[in-house]
């Protein structure tokens, strides 16, 4: 398998340090709100790349951090007359369903910033106490321009960037700073009532870089196989983490470094501070979640997604079709021949080996979704073909089988919905009817009913094996 490893900007084969075993750590979301779909696309990639890392045999260790200490959670906790705490276990919770709803399996550790603050203080005393940080006041700087690596991930130049922080016009921390380019590792508490630790600096709480690089190294260790994020966090965020994580331990803080593009409105990245964001929460008002989670993964990853009404309906189509497909494989499943399989189904089963070796080669290739998405689409087709008159129970079961396996890895079709009506009586009563209307050969009114339960969102498919009933 190729990564393109942001770090050294090429693919390259993934080899992880331990055989047979991965460690990987996502950024997970500040939680203040509902989190809208260009935060749900790392989640949905790098649970994407869990799922395809465990379906290839290895043992993933995967964490994703939930920030529930931050300048907005205390904002929304003031508009709301909550303490920060109430705010932050809200929308953690709130994350939980809307990731549900997107297929996103539970990491395996999520850890909290308010559960991690003795490892945080540690870490920033042991920068202290090497050189690399400083404290003025309660607030704790580190020293950006003693760590030689500075800008490895991100390519900036260090000159450049002390060129600009010192252009720009200065704060009252900055005049804290021995340098323009330091960033804050624990943030002196301002106001009484503010939240706050404990700490060997007086009353405060952590910079946001130094939560990630104490989170990762209490349950991953000193180095990580992969770091994954959105493309927004390459810099400060995940450059603040190298200079800090291996200013502390002394080794390499991440083999590969993977990051996500960006979701776009209109050319412009989407994003809460301008306000051209759409929930998740408010868009499985209108689309089930697994029709966002195809939207996600039908292009690159690390290309950019232009969201648009356009987008939304070719995914409920692509969605569907491999839908109907699952449909009609259950309906031979219960309803096909019995025996073996014939020996033109037999090769058939075979000759879907090609597809799954497809998909392979796509996901191989750089979590090539959109790839491996057609392969899926070309086994569809392949399905469709071999599933004739007469088919068997025997032959169903098979396609399933191998339909089942790479969707799953997609984390598609986990949603059997249009199994989540029942069909009630008046339908029932009309679907008899029609079928004594065909037998009657009494085409027109048969023709009649199968509209009338069209427009009521009932798809009637005549096969071999009888009446389909497909609820879209």
């Amino acid at each position: 398998m190729k990564i393109y490893n942001t770090l050294t900007r090429r693919k390259e084969e993934f080899v992880p340090q331990e055989e047979g075993k991965v460690k990987m750590y996502v950024c997970g979301p500040t939680v203040y709100n509902f989190f809208h779909i260009g935060n749900a696309r790392p989640f949905v990639v790098f649970d994407t790349m869990r799922k395809y890392l465990e379906y290839r045999g290895y043992k993933v260790k995967f964490v994703q951090n939930f920030t529930d200490v931050d300048d907005k959670i205390i904002n929304r906790a003031k508009e709301e007359g909550v303490t920060a705490g109430e705010i932050s276990e809200k929308y953690i919770d709130e994350y939980y369903k809307d990731a549900a709803a997107l297929n996103v399996k539970k990491a395996t550790v999520h850890p909290k910033v308010t559960e991690t603050m003795d490892d945080i203080i540690h870490f920033v005393a042991d920068l202290i106490d090497k050189g690399y940080a400083y404290e003025v006041d309660g607030d704790v700087y580190y020293r950006t321009r003693m760590f030689d690596g500075y800008g490895k991930l991100s390519g900036k130049n260090v000159d450049e960037l002390r060129l600009g922080a010192s252009e720009r016009t200065r704060s009252a921390d900055d005049e804290k700073k021995e340098d323009p380019l330091d960033f804050a590792l624990w943030k002196a508490r301002k106001e009484p009532d503010e939240i706050a630790w404990e700490s060997p600096w007086g009353m405060g709480r952590p910079g946001w870089h130094i939560e990630c690089s104490a989170m990762s190294k209490k349950y991953l260790g000193d180095t990580l196989d992969i770091h994954a994020g959105g493309e927004d966090l390459q810099f400060p965020h995940h450059e603040n983490e190298i200079a800090q994580s291996e200013a502390h331990n002394g080794k390499q803080f991440a083999n590969y470094w993977m990051h996500n593009g960006y979701i776009n409105i209109d050319g412009v990245k989407m994003s809460k501070s301008l306000g051209n964001f759409k929930t998740v929460r408010d868009l499985l008002s209108q689309y089930d979640g697994e029709v966002l989670r195809f939207l996600i993964l039908s292009g690159h990853y690390r290309g950019p997604i232009d969201f648009n009404p356009e987008i939304l309906t070719q995914s409920q189509n692509g969605l569907k079709r491999m839908r109907n497909a699952k449909s009609n494989l259950k309906h031979l499943m219960a309803n096909g021949a019995d025996g073996d399989m014939t020996e033109a189904e037999a090769k058939a089963v075979e000759g879907f080996d090609a597809y799954r070796q497809k998909f392979i080669d796509a996901m191989d290739d750089d979590l090539n979704t959109a790839d491996a998405i057609s392969a899926v689409f070309e086994l569809v087709t392949a399905i469709n073909t071999a599933a004739g008159a007469g088919a068997t129970k025997a032959f169903a079961k098979a396609a399933m089988d191998v339909l089942m396996e790479l969707a799953t890895v997609l984390g598609l079709l986990q949603q059997d919905v249009e199994e989540k009506v029942e069909i009630d009586p008046e339908i029932q009563a009309l679907i008899d009817e029609r079928q004594a209307a065909r037998k009657a050969k009494n085409y027109a009114r048969a023709d009649e009913i199968r509209d009338q339960l069209a427009a009521q969102g009932i798809t009637l498919k005549d096969t071999p094996q009888g009446v389909q009933v497909i609820k879209n």
